[in-house]
Parts: structure tokens; C-alpha cells; sequence
């Protein structure tokens, strides 16, 4: 990651932040991906002044989806859960920020010192 070391890493779980609301997103999981994409890339996160680099991870139907100015879209090649412990391990000089309400995901990156919120926080 080539952005500044002291900026926040914000690393969203597409896939559990997506499923948080009942909105029919299922029928296309893609499409929902995009949508929380775009939301990200407008409005950043809610509340925080300082530089932030937003990395969204998608995985399954989801897979594919691009990058656009300001969210960096990364592919899980396997399990989603996995690739942001991947994410949060290979950061350990800089603050990092997971957006989950996956209890195990959450103790896995906490557990590397990353901080947790739910997806409530990038969804309002």
C-alpha cells in the first residue's frame, strides 16, 4: 500500500456490510457491492477529519467489482475473512479500522491490533 503510512486504513467486509439490511441485495450481489462502493468513494467515513485510504473487500458473486477514485476495490481470492486478516497483517505500522459484525473476523484483527466498528458506521 503506497499511500501515507500515518493515513487511516479503512478495510470494509463488503459482504457482511451488504447483508447487515434485508434490502433484497441477494439477487444481486454485485450490484449491492457497487452500490456500498459508491457510498464509500462519497462519503468516505462519517465523523473522521484525517486522511483515510478506504480498501472494500469483496469475494464470491461480488468478485470483480472495480476500483474508483478514493476505494480500492481488492478481490478475495478465497474467503473474504482471510484476505482482511492478510490486509490487517501486512499494516502493522499504521492505524487500522475494520468495518464487520463477523464476532470471529473481529477477534481475529484485534488480535493484530487492528480496531473494529460494525457496519452501521459506514451504512448510515
Amino acid at each position: 500500500m503506497d499511500d501515507t503510512a500515518g493515513s487511516l486504513l479503512l478495510i470494509v467486509d463488503a459482504a457482511n456490510v451488504v447483508g447487515s439490511v434485508p434490502d433484497g441485495w441477494w439477487r444481486d450481489r454485485r450490484g449491492a457491492a457497487e452500490r456500498l462502493r459508491d457510498r464509500l468513494a462519497a462519503d468516505g467515513l462519517p465523523g473522521h477529519d484525517g486522511p483515510v485510504r478506504i480498501v472494500l473487500v469483496v469475494e464470491g458473486a461480488a468478485r470483480g467489482v472495480e476500483s474508483v477514485p478514493g476505494v480500492t476495490v481488492e478481490s478475495a481470492p478465497g474467503s473474504g475473512d482471510d484476505h482482511i486478516v492478510t490486509l490487517v497483517a501486512r499494516t502493522p505500522d499504521r492505524p487500522r479500522l475494520v468495518v464487520t459484525a463477523d464476532r470471529e473476523l473481529r477477534r481475529r484483527v484485534t488480535d493484530l491490533g487492528a480496531e473494529v466498528t460494525g457496519p452501521r458506521t459506514v451504512r448510515a
